[in-house]
């Protein structure tokens, strides 16, 4: 695993040095030995490398990667240029063209939301190939808790987006009221209609930033 460099690492540092992490890392590294894993182990931290801790505005939490060939690459919803959008990503994409008018992409590479203080974070940040949450109970909620818990922390407007109800168990630690919480069903095919579409929560998003003095998120992910 390649670690954590940037300005995270004094936030995440006492998590490396806890036994949980210690039986995590060995897990983790026989299950990349034995088995095919994904992301590819240098880009486990791809969320923590591509959005610094100090420049997070928003925060949007995922469950667990992608679990087919090619698809994740450590950033949640997120997939490689030339891989077909996933279902609940093609979701995405029609909220936020209803929502801000954005065109939809032909693809679903979503560094540029990283690269503008969009934290997106899954629960769970390792997979094995074609088996979902197969790494779930392993260690990785306890890291990516600690995460969380550091940005509810922080004395400055940040906005967590909560799509289904295991992502809204985490807003019980966030309870710093200059936090926007924007709560909604899951956009997967499965209930994007009980809530999910309609709830515009890119526009929502960035007025809040507005309100605060910071610059909105630009959503348009472009062709490539």
């Amino acid at each position: 695993m390649s670690m954590i460099d940037n300005d995270w690492l004094p936030v995440m540092e006492q998590e490396f040095k806890k036994p949980y992490y210690r039986e995590l890392y060995q897990f983790v590294n026989r299950e990349y030995q034995t088995n095919t894993v994904f992301p590819p182990a240098q880009e486990i931290f791809s969320a923590f490398h591509m959005t610094p801790f100090q420049e997070v505005k928003v925060v949007i939490i995922g469950q667990d990667p992608y679990h087919n060939v090619g698809q994740a690459h450590g950033l949640c919803f997120s997939v490689r240029p030339e891989v077909e959008i996933p279902p609940s990503l093609v979701n995405i994409y029609q909220e936020l063209h209803d929502d801000l008018g954005c065109k939809i992409p032909n693809n679903g590479y979503l560094v540029k939301w990283a690269n503008q203080g969009v934290f997106m974070l899954n629960t769970v940040l390792t997979v094995r190939a074609h088996l979902a949450n197969s790494h779930k109970g392993h260690g990785w909620e306890q890291f990516t808790d600690a995460a969380i818990r550091a940005l509810a922390a922080e004395d400055r407007p940040l906005v967590f987006i909560l799509w289904g109800s295991p992502a809204q168990k985490k807003a019980e630690m966030i309870t710093n009221p200059k936090h926007l919480l924007i709560r909604s069903p899951h956009p997967s095919p499965l209930s994007a209609y009980r809530g999910f579409f309609g709830s515009k929560p890119f526009s929502r998003t960035n007025e809040y930033l507005k309100q605060n003095g910071l610059e909105p998120i630009d959503w348009q992910i472009e062709d490539v």
